[in-house]
């Protein structure tokens, strides 16, 4: 039987080489110095640009990027196709096209300001182009919010059929007080003034409190499955509309500090419990995935953009330009922080896959989908340091759902910015507007209901799953592209950029074509809300590509002609 200490400690050495080999290659490319002023040691004023230690910003990007993206799409994919490609994927498409996507886009904007990828290339392709950039992110971050707000509700939904594992309703409490545990923190520090320390030696053990006092008041809402998932939809998305607005203090930052400690809890977890566990594989490393109609599903293109953000995600280079660019102390940072911390989340899936890999074949998990997997398996790791498994399982439930916090309310204010952005206004009542706008279409998808050839209902973020996945990689090919034409005026080598920009726009393009014919074949038609935003996505995609491609393969005009 295949150890899982041996496949994780095989892709530990394999980031160590690619980070010591493929990072160093990537910052002679780049032409990486110290000698270069940074923009947070050029303005620093204290509050968005300020220099940071590369030990605390890698910890700090890690927290924003690492949710639960890496964490359900490698479970995902390697229940349809089996883990042991997904692995490969996951390990040397993290090396060569995600860490390097997340380098190329930190640095990039470092060395325009600490703006936007999308605010850059208006000096070298114009607003028009520029904004078809920012309506393209617009609606991956919408799917972004329809698929994690779907994730969470359905892991609080009451499953009676699993009788004393039925841990659902309680996650719900504990996540609900987790989150008031954390406006709380917000109120001690800015208006009590407490120190860091002493919050936290306050507010992270109430957030393990949290998780038991949850299990003895469980939320559980009438009706059938659907319709309580239906109300825990609104209510996330509720949530979603007031962490959007609400001042960064209240909620977003110390939430986002908390979540921090419970991702690094778990990782640590996962990572003992994958080494000191003695697990073996038990689960299939090949299967044969089938789609609607039991048609099978190719393997190319779809395992890429199942897996999704364990290999690549474009959402870290809305993070790396967004925010952590304007904390960059030195260029030599990038490498660690940029490469590094992709490399770290890519070795999230790898743990999330090794759950995965321990399961039967024809265990009654399978079919919950991918949080009950990641718990249950995460309570197996657990063992180790004899947790009871109950607590254990409630304990990664409430992970799973943290890490989706964490993406769903910087997705929804992202979303609101790029809105406030293409139109130019600011204020409260456009901010308001904004996030109105961007909550609409998922508010609208939660009551949708899909079916499969059979008839059967499918749960709504497995329809978008796809999707999702795709426009993330389409998004970081679209990085990818934009880089290299700044790469190429400046004279360097941008096909270190362009290449893994090519691969992961034929892949994700060809994953989102697949997706629209499946998914108009089985509704009738191009009015199904997932197709429909394929198509747009494609429409987008490729127009804007249209403005990308003319400038990489004609004539070079030397970087002192750009207008900045």
């Amino acid at each position: 039987m295949l150890s899982l200490a041996g496949v994780s400690g095989l892709a530990i050495v394999l980031y160590l080489l690619g980070y010591r080999f493929y990072g160093a290659f990537l910052s002679r490319a780049f032409s990486v110095s110290d000698a270069t002023p940074t923009p947070a040691t050029m303005r620093n004023d204290g509050k968005d640009f300020v220099p940071t230690r590369s030990a605390l910003l890698l910890g700090q990007h890690f927290s924003a990027i690492a949710a639960v993206g890496p964490i359900a799409g490698p479970i995902l994919a390697g229940a349809q196709f089996g883990w042991a490609l997904g692995l490969v994927w996951v390990v040397f498409g993290a090396i060569f096209i995600g860490a390097t996507h997340d380098f190329a886009a930190l640095l990039a904007s470092v060395r325009h300001g600490a703006r936007s990828i999308g605010d850059v290339m208006r000096d070298y392709l114009g607003r028009g182009p520029a904004i078809l950039f920012s309506a393209f992110i617009w609606f991956s971050l919408i799917y972004v919010i329809v698929v994690f707000t779907d994730l969470t509700s359905s892991a609080f939904v009451s499953r009676p059929e699993l009788g004393n594992e039925n841990y659902g309703p309680g996650v719900a409490t504990s996540s609900l007080l987790y989150l008031a545990i954390g406006v709380l923190m917000g109120l001690a520090l800015t208006k009590l003034k407490w120190r860091l320390s002493v919050a936290t030696a306050v507010f992270v053990p109430a957030i393990f409190a949290a998780i038991w006092l949850g299990q003895k008041i469980p939320i559980v809402f009438s009706g059938d499955a659907s319709h309580q998932q239906r109300v825990w939809d609104l209510l996330i998305l509720a949530y979603c509309f007031v962490a959007s607005v609400a001042p960064m203090w209240l909620l977003l930052q110390p939430r986002g500090y908390l979540g921090g400690i419970i991702l690094y809890t778990t990782f640590a977890v996962g990572l003992a419990g994958v080494f000191f566990g003695n697990s073996t594989a038990t689960f299939p490393a090949f299967r044969h995935a089938t789609g609607l109609g039991g048609q099978p599903l190719p393997i190319f293109p779809l395992l890429f953009t199942t897996i999704a953000c364990g290999a690549c995600s474009g959402f870290h280079g809305l993070v790396a330009s967004g925010t952590t660019s304007k904390q960059l102390a030195r260029e030599s940072d990038a490498r660690i922080v940029g490469f590094g911390g992709m490399l770290l989340e890519s070795f999230v899936a790898v743990v999330a896959m090794a759950t995965l890999m321990i399961v039967t074949p024809g265990d009654k998990v399978l079919s919950l989908g991918p949080d009950e997997i990641y718990a249950r398996g995460l309570a197996h790791f657990m063992g180790v340091f004899h947790v009871p498994f109950a607590a254990a399982v409630a304990f990664g439930k409430l992970a799973f759902a943290t890490f989706i916090y964490d993406t769903l309310d910087v997705s929804t204010r992202l979303g609101r910015y790029v809105i406030e952005e293409i139109f130019g206004v600011k204020g409260r009542r456009s901010a308001l507007a904004a996030t109105a706008a961007t909550l609409a279409l998922p508010a609208v998808c939660v009551f949708a209901t899909f079916h499969d050839a059979a008839g059967n209902v499918i749960p709504l973020w497995k329809v978008v799953w796809p999707a999702f996945g795709a426009s993330n990689q389409l998004l970081a090919a679209l990085t990818l592209m934009s880089v290299s034409v700044w790469l190429r005026r400046e004279g360097r080598a941008w096909l270190v950029a362009g290449l893994p920009g090519a691969f992961m726009t034929v892949v994700s393009i060809a994953s989102l074509v697949i997706l629209v014919k499946t998914r108009s074949a089985a509704s009738g038609g191009y009015t199904d809300p997932v197709a429909a935003t394929g198509v747009i996505l494609i429409i987008l995609g490729v127009t804007y590509l249209g403005f990308v491609v003319p400038k990489l393969i004609g004539k070079r005009v030397p970087s002192a002609e750009v207008a900045v």
